[in-house]
């Protein structure tokens, strides 16, 4: 478990408008602590590290990024909804968490009844990675290969019903193809399968594979997003190759509270996760990170936006073919 607080200076700057001092004064009292369900040094966790100092200021406290990683997101999710829905313990939480319901429904969580959703803070879509040695050099040079070897090559994931296994999952199942699904125990491991060669290919999340592009170690054939990232100049949406809606997956985050949590304490972390995500060093911090700012209009709205997200991946899972096991 990794952990790493961010403190603050002033805190004026953070409590500028009355109504929010006034919210302040009885939440948040002391630190909030935002549960991130990603290994440290992987996307999500860098870009909840580099917004922790910016919604700290807005919060008038500290922010402790705590990584509690395991089953695909769902050890930090049944940690964060046994937690008191004072406003003080907050999940990271994802599509990876709909997912895992939707393959396991006997987890004794529920990402829908046991979460309170505040807003969406951003989203991503996963790239279609090699070895920067890997012979392919192009979406249709790998699935020719698939094609020629079925159930001979592999791909990486961070866990059963991860982004890397939908979106590898879901490739293969395009192709009418046949590979292994190699899971590990976080994103940070796909990389190093890849280079190692005990992978073929993977959908790591953009945060993730932009970096270990732009150093040479790998080669990104593909996005998944609905269109090109401007951090991957060149590189098709795999839709555009594929001709498939089902190739556009893009995954998203979000701020979750244990459930019956108190509308003022709702109400306080909505304001302040949006002022912050306004701040105009977010956007390009984001960004450079392949992913873009995402702001729920009210926590109503994010709510309906999870369960229309939990239909959605419900099916994307029945076409798809993907089990647990």
């Amino acid at each position: 478990m990794h952990r790493r607080t961010f403190c603050l200076g002033a805190l004026g700057a953070g409590l500028a408008s009355g109504s929010f001092a006034r919210a302040a004064e009885t939440y948040p009292a002391r630190p909030v602590r935002v549960v991130v369900p990603y290994a440290a040094g992987g996307g999500p966790d860098i870009m909840m590290r580099q917004f922790g100092p910016t919604l700290g200021e807005r919060m008038g406290q500290p922010i402790v990024v705590e990584n509690k990683v395991g089953a695909g997101g769902v050890l930090a999710a049944q940690s964060v909804a046994q937690a008191a829905p004072d406003g003080y313990t907050v999940l990271l939480g994802s599509n990876s968490h709909l997912i895992q319901k939707i393959l396991q429904p006997a987890l004794a969580f529920d990402p829908v009844r046991d979460f309170v959703p505040v807003t969406l803070i951003a989203a991503s879509p996963t790239v279609l990675v090699v070895s920067a040695k890997s012979p392919y050099r192009s979406v249709q040079d790998l699935a020719d290969a698939l094609r020629a070897h079925p159930g001979k090559m592999n791909y990486a994931s961070g866990g059963v019903g991860s982004g890397a296994h939908l979106g590898g999952a879901t490739f293969v199942s395009l192709l009418k193809a046949d590979a292994v699904h190699v899971p590990f125990k976080g994103s940070v491991e796909i990389p190093v399968s890849l280079v190692r060669g005990d992978t073929d290919f993977a959908f790591a999340i953009a945060g993730t594979a932009i970096p270990q592009v732009r150093g040479g170690q790998l080669r990104a054939l593909a996005v998944t997003g609905a269109a090109p990232l401007a951090e991957l100049p060149g590189v098709p949406p795999l839709h555009d190759v594929l001709h498939s809606d089902l190739a556009i997956q893009e995954f998203w985050f979000a701020f979750w509270l244990p459930r019956n949590p108190s509308p003022d304490v709702v109400g306080t972390l909505y304001r302040a996760t949006t002022a912050a995500l306004r701040d105009p060093a977010v956007g390009p911090m984001f960004e450079a990170a392949g992913n873009r700012v995402v702001r729920s209009d009210d926590p109503q709205a994010a709510a309906e936006f999870v369960r229309s997200e939990y239909r959605k991946w419900a099916d994307i899972i029945k076409l798809a073919g993907v089990t647990a096991g």
